[in-house]
């Protein structure tokens, strides 16, 4: 390539917080005229979000498909690897009408354009070859190195949802945004911030109070409350029968489990526990093992302690309330996973300084 690589983020001295609207908007229609402008004429679009997509990436892909459609008049193609099993996730896909098509089935040298969202290359948790080329990368997780190697990146570590650096994009460059790309976004920011409770900035509560209006209610009510298999209420069971208290927190091993969004979904049901103030969950999915980490303490990085329990063994990252991890090994029998389980308590309590020793069941 002849060109230099292009990056965009905010004056680093600034927060998104400390930044007017109109000062946001300003950067954001100067980066994507350009980014846009590339983009014209290259050919087809590739848009790549993590494994086992969760609403935020649905919601951001669908966001950036529409942006190249209506001022490029380019499709593109959303793909992902794993499986989409939480049933809020199903609904989402479904009746938003979200295109899917499996990663396993593209060919790279298809397409001029391959875009990441919510996820970056080299985080362990997307299914991109390693020789792959990405081009851009919107993303509001932690900045990896790789990621700058790409030609156009947009990576706002302070933003609380990827979908509300899609949405700034839209009303930067007046896209409509209609009932259903607005259901998708909105509730995209109320699942990953929790009603805007954990890790939204200034960004993510105006996209929603000004997205709430042009949701389709029927669909947003249909995707919040949707209907669950027996599964998922056994897997209920089981981890509460396997939750153990050290001290203020929760570690709990829910062997395997039908989906892997459920580890995740079973570690913020926890941290609603009166007097516990951090959980981690892990659980079996095939060959993998995936954690996640949950907090509400403000003197705790829950991504740092992430990378700390699967070091040697995976990888792993996130926020400072939230974070996830995921550890590539075949769990021969019971013996092998509770030595695992017994590595990564052990790890865990030493990280966030809870005294080790026999926790109690619920």
């Amino acid at each position: 390539m002849d060109e230099e690589p292009s990056r965009y983020c905010f004056d680093p001295s600034n927060s998104a917080d400390s930044l007017t609207t109109a000062a946001r908007l300003m950067n954001v229609r100067r980066f994507t005229d350009e980014m846009l402008s590339w983009v014209r004429g290259r050919g087809k679009v590739l848009i790549i979000m993590h494994d086992n997509p969760d609403p935020d990436c649905l919601a951001s892909a669908m966001a950036l498909r529409q942006l190249f459609f209506t001022k490029l008049g380019q499709e593109s193609v959303i793909a992902f690897s794993g499986m989409i099993g939480r049933s809020e996730n199903l609904v989402m896909a479904r009746d938003l009408d979200i295109p899917l098509t499996p990663l396993e089935i593209i060919d790279y040298d298809d397409y001029s354009v391959v875009c990441m969202v919510d996820t970056q290359p080299g985080t362990g948790n997307n299914s991109l070859p390693p020789d792959a080329r990405v081009d851009l990368v919107i993303d509001h997780h932690p900045l990896r190195g790789g990621t700058r190697e790409c030609r156009w990146l947009d990576v706002r570590e302070d933003y609380g949802v990827t979908a509300t650096i899609l949405y700034e994009y839209l009303v930067a460059q007046e896209v409509n945004i209609n009932a259903k790309l607005a259901t998708a976004i909105f509730y995209a920011i109320k699942s990953d911030t929790q009603d805007l409770g954990r890790e939204a900035n200034r960004p993510d509560r105006e996209a929603y109070l000004r997205l709430f209006p042009l949701t389709n209610k029927r669909l947003l009510y249909l995707i919040t409350n949707p209907r669950q298999p027996v599964e998922y209420f056994r897997t209920i069971r089981r981890t509460l029968d396997r939750a153990k208290i050290y001290g203020h927190v929760i570690v709990v091993n829910m062997q395997k489990v039908a989906f892997p969004e459920l580890v995740a979904e079973m570690a913020d049901f926890l941290l609603k526990l009166d007097e516990v103030d951090t959980v981690l969950c892990m659980g079996e999915y095939c060959t993998e093992v995936n954690l996640s980490l949950r907090t509400v303490r403000q003197d705790l990085n829950c991504g740092e302690v992430a990378k700390t329990l699967v070091a040697g063994y995976g990888l792993a990252g996130g926020h400072a309330l939230m974070a996830g991890g995921k550890i590539d090994r075949v769990i021969g029998d019971a013996y092998e996973m509770n030595a695992l389980e017994a590595l990564l308590t052990e790890r865990f309590l030493k990280a966030v300084g809870c005294p080790a020793g026999d926790g109690r069941y619920i």
